[in-house]
């Protein structure tokens, strides 16, 4: 049955795009058809893939405007059970462009309809903010994974996208639950970082990721942090780091809760 998963937050700079990517990437190499949707205008995701804007000429924001169906903007990847939609800067200006729009909020939940059942599982990575974009994502998803950093500051509104999730659950998406809270960036030489990973344990227990019985954490990882510049996914850049084997556990663990 088809999940579709939107990673939000709207701090930025917290692993989004790199979980996006990397998840995409394990549960497809895990023989699932995997759909990954760049919801960001600043198309990090499409570029972690090894696309830039002369590999493509149109993208979410031409799906969103109803100029090209969803079918007609999809790239295949170099996995071949990953696909992926681009974005692109010019998506920045989609609120400009709902401002008298009925539904406003459902729009991509009802263009996901055309193509949702060609896929094991959507996976939407948002923009750093909660604005019409990320708001579209939660309408359309089933569920949501939150990174959260542990750094300084980490919980820094959150509270805020808690609440808009109860918010639309009660509007717009009554099926909508968190799929898990995920540390990232921890480095455990890091008495900060030992620390910050202690609070999120302490607040979010029941709603973190386990392999094990271990709580699943993200490391600070330097083949993590170069994958994207090759435009690679950590699993086909470097399989045996700490990274990769990080994401392969969060695949198998909400592939396995799936099963």
């Amino acid at each position: 049955m088809i999940e579709i998963i939107s990673v939000a937050n709207q701090k930025g700079g917290v692993g989004k795009t790199t979980t996006a990517v990397n998840l995409a990437a394990s549960i497809a190499i895990n023989e699932k058809k995997v759909l990954l949707i760049d919801a960001d205008p600043q198309a990090n995701t499409t570029s972690s893939l090894g696309f830039y804007k002369s590999d493509y000429e149109f993208n979410l924001y031409h799906v969103l405007i109803g100029s090209k169906s969803i079918n007609e903007v999809i790239l295949n990847t170099k996995i071949s059970t990953l696909d992926l939609i681009p974005s692109n800067i010019g998506l920045i200006g989609i609120e400009r462009e709902f401002d008298d729009l009925e539904d406003k909020e459902l729009v991509l939940k009802k263009k996901l309809k055309e193509i949702k059942n060609n896929y094991d599982y959507i996976i939407i990575d948002t923009p750093p903010t909660l604005g019409i974009i990320t708001i579209n994502a939660l309408s359309a998803s089933d569920s949501v994974i939150i990174p959260v950093q542990t750094e300084y500051f980490a919980l820094e509104g959150l509270g805020q996208l808690l609440q808009t999730i109860k918010l639309l659950r009660r509007t717009k998406n009554p099926k909508l639950e968190i799929k898990g809270i995920l540390p990232t960036m921890y480095t455990k030489s890091n008495n900060l970082s030992k620390q910050v990973l202690h609070d999120i344990i302490k607040h979010f227990r029941d709603n973190m990721f386990k392999s094990d019985n271990k709580f699943i954490v993200i490391p600070r990882n330097v083949r993590l942090a170069e994958a994207p510049s090759f435009g690679m996914p950590v699993i086909t850049y470097d399989i045996k780091s700490s990274g990769a084997l990080a994401y392969e556990l969060l695949a198998k663990s909400i592939l396995e809760k799936n099963r």
